[in-house]
């Protein structure tokens, strides 16, 4: 049974004893009888009688079992010129110091340490070192602002706080100490110590009594072993990177997590043990934390840790040193990132100048992977490129196509089918099923699978508000879609983005799908704004390559033609803006519900996880320019 109708078929009907064979894959101190509790529904608890350690799977037993010398990270930074490797024998002693530091200041199990730091070996050590004795980590994003990361030290307080005094960016440097002085101040929980990383580039200043530089800190540490868990004491909060209001700080457990992102690594990605796997993106995000650090190092593969850009550091081709040096199998990034090769890039000049022959897979996720982007880089690499979708909150792929199993049918614009223990509906606003093809609300039937968040840090009653109360029975995921006869799911937007124009229900996503087939539209963005006539209408945001043989008006002519010949007047697309940039987070996400605010002339707050906040204030400009004035 290796095709993934029977398996998939198999988990629905016989839960229990697919986890339980699943759990196999991870070293278990006890190993759990029972799969799921139910009993305090829909608070689930996955392998309930279990003990085990994630540190320990992720790195001492890899040692054990005599593979000690493999590289277990691969760090590659074109910014500072860096290149080197930690084995996993290295990785093993480092974390044990680290482990050892928390217990010599004064943390146990249960205790929270927040992780602010640049992408760098020291953060993977910090986070495995505190989840081999169980204190629960929590990773800010590197050069978050100080205001964002004063409410996440108030919401979990943290005993600790493991920084480093700055980060790299391709034009500039992020000076850290200062960012995380300012928070402290700001914060009404004081830490009791922080723990600096001082980088070459930048020596800081420490503050007496509070601040320990690293080395002196770790380095005549004892080295603590791994503690006893149980697979259900929490490994990590991580907050969700929403745009504006208070952080979630989603919590994950420890055995269902391993457990899980086991199953991936083989079943999805197709990796192996001692293949290289590179998931270019933050230790930030979701992506960073599952599938940078635990993820590869659970499944005993060399995982890359880039601190780079696609393009920049220096150039379109960074990708491509990256994956020939290190013969990179599986390359796992955001589709923002494909969209910025190939504006840069579009022949791929720089693809053919390096030897990528060892890579079977291109992933893509983090946001909808537009049909255009995924043809691209189909016909650059010639190999599969797969779009998948997941959450923050799930932890891993909710619908993929299962590579290690049975490579199905890739369909353009879609993510392909569930993956086991995700049991994906659709549903309209009165909570019924609609037919197949039928765009709707895409929920998840409760129980979620392992690797799922159990609840929000603190706040039990946010868990079942935002997530559990609209459709009863079901996880709300908060995306919009539909999914084909095949089964295939398509995620069309955020409900939030599905626009309703004169009564007729119209997708962001499916617009922006056919703006990004026009040939000089590198980048595109859809959105609703309020009209007093048809409820709302669509707009349209295109950011064009700079080799363009049309002007830009006519651009825009071809563009309203294209979506009224392919979806209808109905549409009412009759407005097109010419910008250079999308305002988009760190993580790749285009920012539309502000820009809704901006077009809808309503008060609007600067996102905290925006990348470059110039962007939005140009995109005000264009709006008034083009928009108000009419």
């Amino acid at each position: 049974m290796n095709d993934y109708n029977s398996i998939y078929d198999f988990e629905k009907h016989n839960k229990e004893t697919f986890w339980l064979n699943a759990s196999k894959s991870i070293d278990w101190i006890t190993p759990p009888k029972i799969a799921i509790d139910d009993s305090n529904a829909p608070f689930s608890r996955w392998f309930p009688d279990g003990k085990m350690n994630s540190c320990y799977n992720a790195v001492d037993r890899h040692v054990l079992a005599g593979r000690g010398k493999q590289t277990a990270i691969q760090y590659e930074s074109p910014i500072t010129g860096q290149s080197f490797s930690l084995t996993y024998l290295e990785m093993q002693k480092q974390t044990a110091k680290f482990a050892g530091m928390l217990v010599e200041q004064g943390l146990k199990k249960g205790d929270r340490v927040i992780i602010y730091m640049p992408m760098i070996t020291e953060a993977v050590i910090s986070m495995l070192g505190c989840a081999r004795i169980g204190v629960v980590h929590s990773v800010v994003f590197g050069g978050f602002a100080a205001a964002e990361l004063a409410k996440r030290i108030d919401d979990c307080k943290p005993k600790l706080i493991i920084s480093a005094s700055c980060g790299h960016e391709p034009t500039r440097l992020v000076q850290y100490k200062p960012l995380l002085d300012k928070a402290i101040q700001q914060s009404k929980f004081k830490p009791s110590k922080c723990v600096i990383y001082q980088r070459n580039a930048l020596k800081v200043t420490l503050k007496n009594k509070r601040d320990i530089e690293w080395h002196e800190a770790i380095d005549h540490a004892t080295p603590a072993e791994p503690v006893a868990l149980s697979a259900n004491d929490p490994l990590y909060i991580l907050y969700t990177s929403g745009t504006t209001g208070q952080p979630k700080g989603v919590v994950r457990d420890n055995g269902g997590h391993a457990v899980a992102l086991c199953w991936s690594m083989s079943n999805i990605y197709d990796v192996k043990m001692g293949e290289v796997f590179w998931a270019a993106s933050d230790i930030g995000w979701v992506v960073g934390h599952s599938y940078i650090v635990y993820g590869p190092l659970f499944a005993g593969c060399t995982s890359i840790l880039f601190e780079g850009k696609p393009v920049g550091t220096p150039d379109a081709g960074a990708f491509w040193r990256v994956v020939e040096k290190n013969k990179v199998k599986t390359l796992f990034t955001a589709p923002t990132a494909f969209r910025a090769i190939k504006r840069s890039d579009p022949e791929g000049s720089f693809i053919k100048q390096h030897d990528i022959s060892s890579l079977d897979y291109l992933f893509l996720a983090g946001e909808r992977a537009d049909p255009d982007t995924i043809k691209w880089a189909q016909g650059q690499l010639s190999v599969p490129v797969v779009d998948h979708w997941w959450q923050t909150e799930t932890g891993w792929s909710i619908c993929a196509n299962p590579m290690g199993l049975e490579q199905l049918p890739i369909k353009l614009g879609s993510p392909s089918v569930p993956m086991p223990g995700f049991h994906v509906e659709i549903l309209d606003d009165n909570g019924d099923l609609v037919a197949d093809n039928t765009l709707g609300s895409i929920v998840i039937k409760l129980p979620l699978p392992p690797s799922c968040l159990s609840t929000i840090w603190g706040a039990n009653n946010v868990f079942l508000e935002k997530y559990l109360k609209r459709f009863p029975g079901y996880y709300e995921t908060g995306d919009a879609g539909y999914k084909d006869e095949d089964g295939y799911v398509y995620i069309m937007a955020r409900t939030d983005d599905v626009i309703n124009v004169a009564g007729h229900r119209l997708s962001t996503g499916q617009i922006e799908e056919i703006i990004s087939g026009h040939p000089d539209v590198a980048e595109c963005a859809v959105i609703g704004i309020a009209d007093e006539l048809k409820g709302q209408i669509p707009i349209g945001f295109i950011c064009l390559y700079p080799n363009r043989k049309l002007s830009g008006a006519k651009i825009c002519e071809e563009i309203i033609h294209l979506v009224s010949d392919n979806i209808g007047r109905i549409s009412a697309f009759k407005k097109v803006i010419i910008i250079d940039r999308l305002p988009k987070t760190r993580s790749g996400k285009i920012v539309r519900a502000t820009m809704v605010k901006i077009a809808n002339q309503q008060h609007w707050v600067m996102p905290a996880t925006i990348e470059d906040p110039s962007v939005l204030e140009e995109i005000s400009s264009a709006l008034k320019e083009q928009l108000f004035l009419e």
